[in-house]
């Protein structure tokens, strides 16, 4: 508990003391990993401030067992650590759909889920129009399928404007 207590004291000062970088007003790219099955999103950021922005994705998902999509927005914080390398924080949430095969063992009905979702990650901004993130995004869902935790760690590259 003393260890938590520490990091958060730390991750509170440090953000404090970080200097705001002024972000891209538009990045549009995909967000690619694979955690509770669906695998690519393409995904929107939109800037609300100097170090503030809205993050929206389409992820979707089609295997012989089910077929998935999942829309999810996010609103993030975002400071300079160097240059163009930031680290940013967001909460958010959002909503899919499974329609799961028939033939699929142990579940005999679709799927209309919601879920909250937080996220942390870093992200370079490089001196061209394009930015590379990795990002870990916990995602708490609602539902008689998805009642659990998922755990999505996923790399983004975005051409910014």
């Amino acid at each position: 508990m003393k260890k938590l207590l520490l990091m958060a004291v730390i991750v509170v000062g440090f953000s404090l003391e970080a200097s705001a970088q002024e972000i891209s007003k538009n990045a549009l790219g995909l967000r690619l990993g694979d955690s509770d099955g669906f695998g690519t999103e393409v995904n929107y950021q939109r800037a609300v401030g100097d170090n503030n922005r809205l993050e929206f994705g389409l992820g979707w998902r089609s295997n012989k067992n089910f077929d998935a999509y999942k829309l999810v927005g996010l609103y993030q914080w975002v400071w300079n650590i160097d240059g163009g390398f930031n680290w940013y924080v967001g909460v958010g949430g959002g909503v899919g759909q499974v329609d799961f095969d028939p033939d699929f063992p142990g579940v005999d009905d679709d799927e209309t889920f919601v879920f909250a979702a937080a996220d942390i990650g870093i992200e370079y901004n490089f001196d061209i129009p394009l930015m590379l993130s990795l990002d870990f995004r916990p995602e708490f869902g609602f539902g008689d399928y998805r009642d659990d935790v998922d755990f999505d760690i996923a790399l983004g590259i975005r051409y910014q404007f």
